[in-house]
C-alpha cells in the first residue's frame, strides 16, 4: 500500500524541480545576480544598513536635532545622552546634565542629574531648513518638547556643537564624496578603458601608458599636492567638487586595464561582428553591446571601491588638506580627535571614526555578496 504513496511523492519533487529549472531558465541575469545575492545574509543586512546611510546623506536636516553650528562655549564636552523611551509608559526622554566647575584644574565637570528629565518627542517641530533644497520644512526626527532646552545625544564637543547633528551631516558629504568620486571613476574607466581594448594601436599605447604613469606615482602625495595646491579662498562646496575630482582622476585606471582586457576578448565575438556589420557605431557597440555583457561585475567592482573613497577623503579631511570647516565631513569631526588631552575628556569625539568603520565594511560585505552574486560559475 505505500509504493503508490512513494510513487506519488517522487512525482511532485520531480514537477517541483522542472518548474525551478523552468524558472531558472527563463530568468535575466539580474533575477539571478539578485537570487544568489539575497542567500548572503550579510550582505543584504548590510545593503539595508547603506539604504538608511543614504537616507540620511538625502535629508540630514531631518535626521539632525538642532542646527550644526550652533555653538554655546558654556555646554563643551557634554558626554553622551542616554535616550529613554518609557517612563510610565510611552513617554521618551533625557536626563539633564548638571555641570560644576573644579576647583583644582577648572575644568567644568558634567553629572546627570536624576531628578531633571527633558522630555522629547519624535517627528516635532524645530529648526527650519530646506527639504531637498526645495521646500521649507521644520520637522525632525527627535527633539525635546521644550524648544529652549539642548539634547546632546552623541555629547558635544569644545565649541558646545551637537555631536549628533554634525554627524548627519558629515554622513551627507562623505558618503557623496565617495559615491559621486566613484561615478566619475566608473565613466573614465568605461570609456577609456574601452576605447583602449576596442581600437587598440596607437590609442590604446597612449591610455596604456597614461594608465601606468598614473600608478607609477605614489597615490598619497599625489592627494596631498594636489590638495595643497587648491585656493585657500574656496568655498566649501568649491572645495568638494575638487575633492571628488581628485579621487576619480587617480582612482579609475584599475577599472580601466579591466575593460580594456575584457575588450580585447569580446570585440572578435560574433555579436559585435554583427552589430558592426549592421552599421552601428563604434561608441553605441561599446556602450549598448559590449559594456552590458560585465555591467554586474563593474557594480560589484564600484561598491568596493567606494568605501576606498571615503577613507581617502575622511583622511585628507582628517590632515587639514581636503575638505576645510566650516564644511562638515567624517574627516573634519574627526580633527576634533587629534588632541590626546581633549580626546581624554572626552571620548565620544572618535565616534565619527566608528561610523567611517561601519560604513566602510557594509560597503565591503555588499560588494563581496554583489561579486559572489555576479559570477556566473558560484555556488
Amino acid at each position: 500500500m505505500r509504493a503508490p504513496s512513494i510513487a506519488s511523492d517522487a512525482t511532485v519533487s520531480d514537477v517541483q524541480v522542472t518548474a525551478a529549472e523552468e524558472r531558472i531558465a527563463v530568468a535575466s541575469n539580474w533575477q539571478l545576480v539578485w537570487w544568489r545575492f539575497r542567500k548572503h545574509h550579510l550582505a543584504l543586512f548590510s545593503a539595508g544598513l547603506l539604504i538608511c546611510l543614504y537616507c540620511v546623506v538625502i535629508c540630514p536636516a531631518f535626521f539632525a536635532t538642532q542646527d550644526p553650528q550652533r555653538t554655546d562655549a558654556r555646554q563643551a564636552f557634554i558626554p553622551v545622552q542616554t535616550l529613554h523611551l518609557f517612563d510610565g509608559g510611552w513617554n521618551p526622554w533625557i536626563p539633564a546634565t548638571v555641570g560644576k566647575r573644579n576647583p583644582v584644574t577648572l575644568r567644568m565637570e558634567w553629572t546627570t542629574d536624576p531628578q531633571r528629565k527633558i522630555r522629547v518627542s519624535f517627528f516635532t517641530r524645530g529648526e527650519p531648513y530646506r527639504l531637498f533644497g526645495l521646500f521649507d520644512a521644520n520637522i525632525h526626527l527627535l527633539g525635546a518638547t521644550d524648544p529652549t532646552q539642548r539634547i546632546f545625544l552623541l555629547g558635544s564637543d569644545r565649541l558646545g556643537r551637537d555631536q549628533w547633528s554634525r554627524i548627519m551631516y558629515g554622513t551627507q558629504t562623505s558618503m557623496t564624496v565617495g559615491l559621486v568620486a566613484v561615478t566619475l571613476s566608473v565613466i573614465f574607466g568605461v570609456v577609456l578603458g574601452g576605447i583602449s581594448g576596442y581600437f587598440g594601436g596607437f590609442i590604446d599605447l597612449v591610455i596604456q601608458r597614461l594608465i601606468e604613469l598614473l600608478q607609477s606615482v605614489p597615490t598619497i602625495p599625489i592627494w596631498l599636492a594636489l590638495s595643497a595646491a587648491l585656493p585657500r579662498d574656496w568655498t566649501p562646496i568649491q572645495v568638494f567638487f575638487a575633492i571628488t575630482v581628485i579621487l576619480s582622476l587617480v582612482g579609475w585606471t584599475t577599472l580601466g586595464r579591466e575593460v580594456r582586457g575584457r575588450f580585447l576578448a569580446l570585440r572578435e565575438e560574433d555579436f559585435v561582428l554583427a552589430a558592426r556589420l549592421a552599421g552601428a557605431r563604434r561608441m553605441r557597440i561599446i556602450l549598448r553591446h559590449m559594456v552590458p555583457t560585465f555591467l554586474s561585475h563593474i557594480i560589484a567592482t564600484s561598491s568596493l571601491a567606494i568605501p576606498v573613497m571615503i577613507i581617502n577623503e575622511t583622511s585628507l579631511s582628517f590632515l587639514g588638506l581636503g575638505i576645510r570647516p566650516p564644511a562638515i565631513s567624517w574627516g573634519v569631526l574627526l580633527q576634533e580627535a587629534q588632541n590626546i588631552q581633549t580626546l581624554a575628556l572626552a571620548p565620544w569625539l572618535l565616534i565619527p571614526g566608528l561610523v567611517v568603520i561601519v560604513a566602510v565594511l557594509a560597503f565591503n560585505l555588499v560588494g563581496d555578496g554583489l561579486r559572489d552574486a555576479s559570477d556566473p560559475y558560484s555556488h
